[in-house]
């Protein structure tokens, strides 16, 4: 009979761990991203020069690596992304503690008075423990599905992290970009202001002797006036600019100016770019894209996690207690059994929630593909951008050389009175709009870079062991001190 129920524990216990390896539901696989053979847009500077972790230093501006790293630092966006890897780690947590066994314990301690038949009192005094344990048998896998699920989202969410680092270092540089712009145009239209205003001092004594018309006074009066309009426009813009890097990098004002004034104050030139030559290569290399892929992984582990409470679920449990008392002998009390639970009757729920998950994989595939057309978009509209802005560089630095020579020349015949300041005023336009434009392409053409550098992921390479914002920021003091 012993042997009979020996046997009979082991057919148990393998049929257990037979059924405990089965996981109902799909078994996932990445998608292949959707993408051209090629990139259809010419590749700046025929792509053969720096790699794409490269970007910044590119640049070959000091100032512009410190600010990003600054914002890093202090960023609200970098700590929300932070958080959202910790709850999701946590949640990783107890999905997987749910396939494992549960055991509790406790205890008590009493102490009472009692009266006895011959009329004397007796104090008593009671002790019990009590160790429970319960394991629901993870027989067609909802329990590692469920970890499938949340460990996909883990990695959905240190992609997001990344991502948001992508982002903020793309709008640092862009917000600088412009910045050294703005700066570069209330440089222009201030020297065109004192040129304005020479021409102005200057009209004014010729009116005044009678050589020039009254109606050339007005005018190099208005064109002083609108050209001093315009420069105290340009410089409340770069203070706009100056309040968004502020935000950015968490500094205050003051700190950030007197910063800003130990840079160059030129334009930064970034040098080229290798872009891959096979886009599902870079495509990869988007962590926004990641994410998408991760979602999609937890929604197909979703279903079978659905899938499994349409089988029947198998517990086992027991239970000890043993309890004393200064009156009675101890006793000690034992139970152990399975539990088996099947679904029959449930109007129909457990199947909409399959029908739900599968819908939800369905959407997440339609995220995911929508994910990577936008990607592709991206890269593409970039690589116009940056092709068509190199292509005008040289005729817009021509225009602005020769229209800056016309107007000299037209000044001098001003000057000899041979022009009138009509003209002259035309030809100052022309070389200033023409200076601006040049300024402006400039600008665009490293906007552009930096959209690139967005568009292709910012060189980000997955690693599930992100760093923390606290590390970031003695990673940041570090850097600012010069120490590895």
């Amino acid at each position: 009979m012993q042997e009979f129920s020996l046997l009979r524990a082991a057919l148990w216990a393998s049929l257990t761990l037979a059924l405990a390896s089965c996981a109902v539901g799909p078994t996932y696989r990445e998608p292949v991203p959707e993408a051209p053979p090629v990139w259809s847009a010419p590749l700046p500077h025929e792509g053969d020069v720096a790699a794409i972790a490269q970007w910044w230093r590119q640049f070959d501006d000091p100032l512009l690596e410190r600010l990003i790293a600054m914002a890093e630092a202090d960023s609200p966006s970098l700590t929300k992304a932070w958080a959202n890897i910790e709850k999701a780690r946590a949640t990783l947590t107890s999905a997987k503690a749910g396939g494992l066994p549960a055991v509790t314990a406790g205890g008590s301690a009493t102490r009472g008075k009692q009266q006895t038949q011959n009329g004397t009192e007796a104090i008593s005094e009671t002790h019990s423990g009590a160790l429970d344990a319960s394991w629901e048998i993870d027989l067609f896998g909802k329990a590692r599905r469920s970890a499938e699920a949340a460990q996909a989202r883990v990695d959905a969410r240190v992609s997001d992290w990344h991502d948001a680092r992508v982002s903020l270092a793309a709008e640092v540089a862009d917000t600088y970009v412009q910045y050294r712009a703005c700066g570069l145009l209330a440089d222009t239209y201030a020297r065109e202001l004192r040129s304005m205003t020479q021409t102005e001092q200057a009209t004014a004594v010729l009116v005044q002797a009678g050589f020039r018309a009254r109606s050339e006074g007005a005018l190099a009066r208005a064109s002083s006036a609108s050209t001093r309009s315009t420069l105290v426009s340009q410089r409340g813009q770069c203070d706009l600019l100056v309040k968004s890097l502020v935000s950015l990098t968490g500094t205050d004002e003051t700190s950030l100016r007197a910063l800003m004034m130990t840079g160059d104050a030129k334009l930064p030139q970034p040098a080229g770019l290798d872009v891959q030559s096979i886009p599902a290569q870079v495509l990869r290399q988007r962590p926004d894209l990641a994410s998408l892929e991760r979602e999609l992984a937890a929604a197909s582990a979703e279903i079978g996690v659905a899938q499994a409470d349409l089988y029947p679920s198998l517990s086992l449990s027991g239970s000890i207690t043993v309890s004393a008392s200064d009156l009675a002998s101890s006793a000690t009390t034992w139970s152990f059994g399975p539990s088996l639970s099947i679904p029959l009757f449930d109007g129909g729920k457990r199947r909409a929630a399959v029908e739900s998950a599968r819908a939800g994989y369905t959407a997440a595939i339609a995220d995911y593909r929508q994910g990577t057309r936008n990607v592709v978009k991206e890269v593409e509209q970039a690589l116009v951008n940056l092709d068509s802005s190199g292509r005008r560089a040289e005729d817009a630095n021509i225009a602005a050389q020769e229209y800056r020579r016309y107007f000299q020349s037209t000044e001098a015949s001003w000057r000899a009175g041979r022009e009138n300041l009509l003209t002259l005023e035309e030809a100052r336009r022309s070389a200033l709009s023409a200076e601006i434009q040049q300024i402006t392409l400039q600008r665009d053409r490293i906007s552009y870079w930096v959209a690139l550098y967005k568009a292709l992921g910012g060189g980000w390479q997955f690693d599930s062991h992100a760093s923390s914002p606290e590390t970031m920021a003695e990673q940041a003091a570090n850097q600012q001190r010069g120490e590895p």
